[in-house]
């Protein structure tokens, strides 16, 4: 053999005997270098919520993913307590007859959310529970804010979500999170919280939620998909920026917020990382519903381990320094975690 063309181990010198793959080739020592680890207590379970009695609604667009009755939300909480995960976010699908252009159902201290959020914290009083404030699942235009013509009317918007707020903190959320884009909601249902007794509650804002074309499962399963009259660029923020989100981080955290959420989660990482980085509070990410459905349905056509992709993705949130994980696949990879 040539001479030129042969590797001897002396040729390896230069490494100064490093070998960067000798800590890779056991599983005992790639856990114990690893950097980040993810565990139940990381994830957030997202449900969706529908009328009836033992009611399951599978959500076309979402393979997995069903909308529950209260009763099975009730039975999906006890899974998820007995996983170890440590929460779950309430997502309704408001009866067509409910939804006005003011979105008053929000209000209603007997709606669907808040009737499931009692339901769950009398039966599983040690799960936390998310209550999304927003208008869209109960306007007839599927908007998060109400309307005057064209534009979404912001102060009297934030005036609803205070009510809303309100009554679903009174329904036993412990975590109030606002995901409208509304100037000035944080401040203001802050303040009202804390008026009403309710100084404990949480605010987990969705400060740096961006106009994506990956929510559209999510509001198949909500029911406010075909409504949707236009875009919601005058309010979620611009995938082409990532400065505005620091002000925005900077505005909400100003008005009282504990938490904040970066939304969605996997073509946003780098936000993720940024705010991480720059601000000393805990940041989330949800893997949105366009995510989720990626993985899910390549491998349902085959193209994807579901597993090994459901974890890549995951770990990659904790990599990027969040906190929490708002995912559809909680309950599967907690019980994955869990073996």
């Amino acid at each position: 053999m040539d001479g030129s063309m042969s590797f001897e181990k002396h040729d390896m010198d230069f490494l100064g005997g490093r070998r960067l793959r000798r800590p890779r080739m056991a599983g005992w020592s790639r856990n114990l270098v690893a950097e980040n680890v993810l565990t139940p207590a990381d994830l957030i379970w997202p449900i969706f919520v529908v009328e009836g009695q033992n009611e399951r609604q599978p959500v076309a667009t979402m393979p997995g993913v069903e909308r529950l009755s209260v009763d099975l939300a009730v039975e999906a909480a006890r899974a998820a307590h007995a996983e170890g995960i440590p929460a779950m976010a309430l997502f309704p699908n408001t009866d067509p007859s409910k939804r006005t252009e003011d979105g008053a159902e929000a209000t209603n201290r007997d709606n669907l959310v808040c009737r499931t959020l009692s339901a769950i914290k009398d039966a599983v009083p040690e799960i936390g529970l998310v209550a999304d404030v927003a208008l869209d699942p109960y306007t007839s235009h599927g908007h998060d804010g109400v309307m005057a013509g064209e534009e979404i009317l912001n102060d009297e918007t934030v005036s609803i979500l205070v009510k809303q707020a309100l009554v679903q903190a009174q329904s036993g959320a412990d975590v109030i999170a606002p995901s409208d884009m509304m100037d000035g909601r944080i401040g203001a249902i802050r303040a009202a919280l804390d008026d009403e007794g309710f100084e404990k509650t949480i605010v987990l804002s969705y400060a740096a939620k961006y106009a994506s074309a990956f929510y559209g499962p999510f509001r198949d399963a909500v029911g406010s998909g075909a409504r949707l009259k236009g875009t919601k660029l005058s309010y979620q923020m611009d995938p082409a920026n990532a400065e505005d989100a620091i002000r925005e981080v900077e505005q909400d955290l100003a008005e009282g917020a504990d938490w904040i959420m970066v939304k969605p989660g996997m073509a946003y990482l780098d936000i993720c990382r940024m705010l991480k980085d720059r601000f000393d509070v805990p940041v989330f990410a949800y893997q949105v519903s366009g995510e989720y459905a990626m993985i899910a349905h390549a491998a349902q056509a085959g193209i994807l381990d579901r597993e090994a992709a459901m974890a890549e993705s995951l770990m990659a949130f904790k990599r990027a320094g969040c906190s929490g994980i708002l995912t559809y696949f909680a309950l599967d990879m907690a019980r994955r975690i869990n073996g």
